[in-house]
């Protein structure tokens, strides 16, 4: 497939990119600063790209089966929920503009239940400095959900996203954290690269969100 990353470099984005190619896609890499992409491979373009501007995300993903973002705009930006909400906003309309159907958004999982009614980032144990970008993540989830044009889906990550083997081998859930026999939410990136492209190559989430653990 011909897939758009947008937000390649970065934590999420960068496994996203090696899993990609491994599984041999054709990659564009849609980044703030290029030269952070040193991987180089036939089926690689990189390109540089503002997520906040949705006619120039047109431009970039127009003629590609799919559009993975994970864009963040920034755990330390003092604007984060303003520009992680806006941009996002931008990436869906760009998205639709260029006319490519298949869209996977890369969130949080602080819009997970964590019990009935009660969103995780709502809880009093919730990092304070995870807050902003957890909220707007939730918020934008609720947006995206009312868009009935794109074949959307909204990946949210196990509570503790960490650096790890790739195992290839995890559970899968919807609306509540997926929890292993200790009682903990966790995965590696390299394993939520794994279920981001096991989703878009199989569909299995069309209109929804999921969510992926041990």
């Amino acid at each position: 497939m011909k897939l758009a990353i947008i937000g390649a470099s970065g934590f999420v984005g960068s496994a996203l990119l090696a899993e990609a190619l491994q599984r041999g896609h054709t990659v564009t890499a849609i980044v703030r600063h290029p030269e952070k992409i040193t991987v180089t491979d036939p089926n690689l373009t990189v390109k540089q790209g503002d997520a906040q501007d949705a006619n120039m995300v047109a431009q970039l993903v127009a003629g590609h089966d799919a559009v993975l973002s994970a864009y963040n705009a920034g755990w330390t930006n003092p604007h984060l929920y303003k520009d992680f909400l806006n941009g996002c906003k931008a990436i869906e309309k760009g998205t639709e503009l260029a006319g490519v159907k298949r869209f996977l958004v890369v969130g949080g999982a602080g819009s997970l239940e964590i019990a009935p009614g009660v969103q995780l980032v709502d809880t009093p144990q919730f990092p304070a400095d995870w807050k902003a970008g957890a909220t707007s993540a939730r918020d934008y989830l609720n947006v995206l959900r009312q868009n009935t044009t794109l074949d959307w889906t909204f990946l949210s990550p196990a509570i503790m996203l960490e650096p790890g083997e790739r195992t290839g081998t995890f559970r899968i859930g919807t609306e509540q954290p997926v929890f292993d026999e200790k009682g903990e939410s966790k995965i590696s990136v390299n394993d939520l690269a794994v279920a981001i492209l096991n989703e878009i190559e199989h569909p299995q989430f069309i209109q929804k969100r999921f969510t992926v653990g041990y």
